[in-house]
């Protein structure tokens, strides 16, 4: 890769006070007044919670997350029913939600709520939406700026950070990892007042938190508090969990082959592995004595298999992989691409966004903001344009080549341009 992959984020604060809580050693919370991510990340990630008051800039705004509300709930899976929304009323999960999800009239969660508590009766409700980073570019954008700062010191996460919205009078748990899974938690609040209980009461070690609207928590993964909303009253918060322990390969693995196809395997060069089995052949079990040989067929598979991944379609394959991890800042899936980009020769653009590109399988290939494409330009009039980009200076389009012209617009469809 051609391009510096860390993320370099906003420059964080002088030294952030720290006021200490109560409750002895084990239940002592920090309270800091305002965010530095050198201060956390030395004190306090994966080593113990801290509540940031009036956390500046806001990781989200609570326009752009009831914009996102909407878009998130709304998307269609099996059967009709939203794919990444969750809803009960009264701690009974509701299969069809029906018009309970938010809708575009209710205008903001405040309106939202004010219409279920119509239509409940007061009952008590909670809204939980899955991958809700994936529905709104600004929201996406924002969200992946503010947590620049702690990739830059204690690396940006592998498996993708998970973001949750939660909203309601009451709150369900959420399953936001697999169950070998560990992950340390910050929950923004965006509306109503949140109390977080930590600990077990009968070992004398509960501690209690209370975060208002701004503020930042941060848990560890060896900790799992147990939220309880004020009665009647609505609390609206984003959940962003990042995986600590318990990596789970099969689902990487299927992140990197899940759409593999056997074109995608197969070139028309020659291959030295042979061909690939016969749907025929029969697959014999070799006795136990044979010892670990594969029976031929397989062999012959395998040996197939690794020859079509160290080349061609698979190699490019797992560039295109590494490129969308390091420049979608941690969180995937990405906000599909806008439309591709028009330009004049009298029109001249500017970055907004870092683009990085190497080359595979005698293929040069670029991305931003999580989305990768190639282009016919040569390595060097690639890397020209890019550094002129990255730079941060303006790129007159007069005397661009049209492969060059044909960059600018796939990147003003991954919303990495902007025209001046």
């Amino acid at each position: 890769m051609r391009e510096d992959p860390r993320a370099t984020g906003p420059a964080s604060c002088a030294a952030a006070p720290v006021e200490q809580g109560q409750q002895g050693q084990q239940g002592q919370l920090d309270r800091l007044a305002r965010l530095d991510w050198q201060v956390f990340g030395e004190r306090y990630w994966d080593r113990q919670p801290v509540l940031i008051k009036s956390v500046a800039p806001a990781p989200f705004d609570a326009h752009e997350v009831f914009e996102t509300a909407v878009a998130a709930a709304h998307r269609g899976g099996p059967f009709g029913v939203p794919s990444y929304a969750g809803f009960a009323v009264g701690g009974e999960p509701q299969s069809d939600p029906g018009d309970f999800l938010p809708q575009p009239r209710d205008g903001s969660f405040a309106g939202y709520h004010q219409r279920l508590v119509r239509q409940l009766s007061g009952e008590p409700y909670s809204l939980s939406l899955q991958a809700f980073h994936a529905f709104h570019h600004p929201l996406w954008a924002r969200e992946r700026a503010f947590f620049a700062g702690l990739w830059a010191r204690v690396g940006q996460p592998v498996p993708t950070a998970f973001t949750t919205l939660v909203h309601g009078t009451y709150e369900r748990p959420l399953a936001e990892a697999l169950p070998r899974q560990r992950v340390a938690t910050f929950l923004y609040v965006l509306g109503g007042r949140q109390r977080m209980r930590f600990g077990a009461a009968d070992r004398g070690a509960s501690f209690t938190v209370e975060a208002d609207p701004g503020d930042l928590l941060y848990w560890p993964s060896h900790l799992a508090p147990v939220a309880e909303p004020y009665a009647g009253w609505a609390s609206t918060g984003v959940r962003v969990s990042v995986v600590r322990e318990g990596r789970d390969a099969a689902s990487e693995l299927y992140d990197l082959l899940h759409d593999v196809t056997p074109e995608t395997l197969l070139t028309s060069d020659p291959d030295p592995a042979g061909p690939a089995p016969a749907a025929e052949e029969g697959l014999l079990v070799p006795d136990a004595g044979a010892g670990s040989e594969l029976p031929a067929p397989l062999e012959r598979a395998l040996a197939h298999f690794r020859s079509a991944g160290a080349r061609g379609p698979l190699e490019e394959r797992v560039a295109r992989q590494s490129l969308r991890h390091w420049t979608a800042g941690g969180f995937r899936p990405v906000p599909p691409p806008a439309p591709r980009g028009r330009f004049g020769d009298d029109d001249v653009v500017r970055a907004t966004e870092r683009v990085l590109w190497t080359e595979a399988a005698g293929r040069r290939l670029f991305s931003a903001c999580g989305h990768v494409a190639a282009t016919e330009l040569p390595a060097a009039d690639l890397s020209a344009v890019l550094r002129v980009l990255n730079s941060g200076r303006p790129l007159p389009l007069r005397e661009l080549t049209p492969a060059a012209k044909g960059l600018l617009a796939e990147l003003t469809a991954f919303r990495a341009l902007e025209r001046l």
